[in-house]
């Protein structure tokens, strides 16, 4: 019983509830980010090549948000479905989840690294490459598909570590990657003068380091329920469930990688002979920055989850309320704070990834045109994981594909053609789709769930795994 009344969200301060969560998740998902990051700050530094080969790892981005999708197919689908198990007191159905949730990594692994090493050069020219960083994008490609695996089980299965209670061990996953990563880079990169191919290779070794981490701890004493040979296996009703429930985490990394494969094929387009390279260079600065900002409002947004649906399933429909409303408050206040600095200082974010004056001169103020309505952001992700929350998958899944799909992507294809926009129209979509995807989504969410929570708190809790019907 002690531990159910130490995690009772019906009590105590909100914020204290949400950021107690949220913190330790921040800090997990920026040492996630900086895995790429770091390795493209420093591959642009490269002497002489630095900008071909910093628009080569643009190219392989849509690749690695693939991969991360799948692994989040698996991860956000398996364990929450392990902890309702749990919570049931069925360990052994927790630990068959957890087994079938790794077979499906190694399987969607093997398939992944077989799959983007028979089709890298072709895809890399798909996703806008040209003669000239294709190359570069290829010898990053080729290295980094060896750790294809080791990442997956990293992500995928490191949400098992915290479904049982272990945060900190958790975060460590993740922070023990970063640091080895961070310490190898430059390393390989300039002193051993591997270039792009030593930044692969820094990064495959740590998420090898990680991966290991995992696998230790899950299969070690300390783990509540241990990854063992008799939970391996695809058990067809299990896996069926964990594809369900990983289909939010899913859409969303899918959905990246077909808006930057696309945003950079229509800049190689309208960005000329000699601009197109520079266009998907400034594209894959403005990305990464996003990547780094962006991961307050995820860690924000992820913990209130626990904590609104906590008070949901109590009945406290009071609390609900109250969770929205200070999780929209601490949203838009950051989200203002970031806005302000990305459109003000755009020449300083691009500078930490290359100092090239073509790019410079591109990047500033295609920057600007890409965050113009980043605030509006806040009001896509206070609405899509408050139906996260609530277990109303199908609500979250449209709004996710609602903005990304049938916005982002016709927006992509429609506004270099107008009004002489050309490459800037493929910037011009993000904004456009903010402001439509982030009022819609909010507006639904108020006029619904809040509707909903007006009623009177009650005593009594919601029928248990209800939410998992929708």
């Amino acid at each position: 019983m002690t531990p159910q009344r130490k995690n009772d969200f019906s009590q105590g301060s909100i914020a204290k509830n949400i950021l107690s969560l949220a913190i330790p998740l921040t800090v997990a998902q920026l040492t996630v980010v900086l895995y790429n990051v770091v390795d493209r700050a420093f591959i642009g530094h490269i002497d002489a090549v630095g900008r071909d080969a910093f628009t080569g790892i643009g190219l392989v981005m849509p690749a690695t948000y693939i991969i991360t999708a799948f692994a989040n197919l698996c991860g956000t689908g398996g364990a929450p479905l392990f902890s309702i198990a749990r919570g049931q007191g069925r360990d052994r159905r927790a630990a068959q989840i957890m087994g079938v949730s790794f077979t499906l990594l190694l399987l969607l692994g093997a398939v992944l690294t077989i799959g983007f090493y028979l089709f890298q050069t072709p895809f890399l020219y798909l996703v806008g490459g040209s003669d000239e960083t294709v190359v570069h994008a290829r010898d990053y490609l080729q290295i980094y598909l060896i750790g294809v695996i080791p990442v997956m089980i990293g992500l995928g299965m490191n949400p098992f570590i915290n479904a049982q209670g272990f945060g900190k061990v958790g975060m460590t996953t993740t922070l023990l990657g970063a640091v080895i990563n961070l310490i190898l880079d430059p390393i390989f990169i300039f002193v051993l003068h591997m270039g792009v191919q030593g930044a692969a290779l820094a990064t495959v070794i740590a998420q090898t380091c990680s991966a290991v981490w995992v696998l230790l701890f899950l299969t070690g004493r300390k783990a509540v329920l241990r990854l063992d040979r008799e939970s391996l296996g695809l058990d067809g009703p299990i896996l069926r469930r964990v594809c369900g429930l990983g289909l939010t985490g899913f859409t969303f990394s899918i959905t990246n990688s077909l808006v930057q494969a696309l945003g950079n094929a229509q800049l190689q387009a309208y960005g000329g002979a000699s601009g197109g390279d520079l266009y998907v260079a400034a594209m894959t600065a403005i990305v990464s920055v996003r990547e780094i900002v962006f991961q307050p409002i995820r860690g924000l947004t992820q913990g209130a989850q626990p904590v609104i649906g906590y008070n949901y399933g109590a009945g406290r429909y009071s609390r609900v309320r109250e969770s929205v409303r200070f999780l929209t408050a601490a949203c838009l206040g950051y989200n203002v704070l970031v806005w302000a600095l990305l459109l003000a200082f755009p020449r300083a974010f691009i500078l930490l990834f290359n100092d090239d004056p073509g790019l410079l001169a591109v990047g500033v103020p295609a920057m600007r045109v890409y965050y113009a309505a980043y605030v509006m952001m806040s009001f896509q992700m206070i609405g899509q994981n408050t139906f996260v929350a609530l277990g109303r998958a199908k609500s979250a899944v449209f709004f996710s594909l609602f903005r990304k799909v049938i916005l982002v992507t016709p927006l992509l294809l429609l506004l270099p053609r107008l009004w002489g926009m050309g490459a800037y129209g493929v910037f011009a979509a993000e904004p456009v789709s903010d402001v439509i995807g982030g009022a819609a989504c909010f507006i639904t969410m108020m006029c619904t769930v809040w509707r909903e929570m007006k009623r009177p708190d009650e005593p009594a809790p919601a029928p248990a795994g209800a939410s998992l019907q929708e």
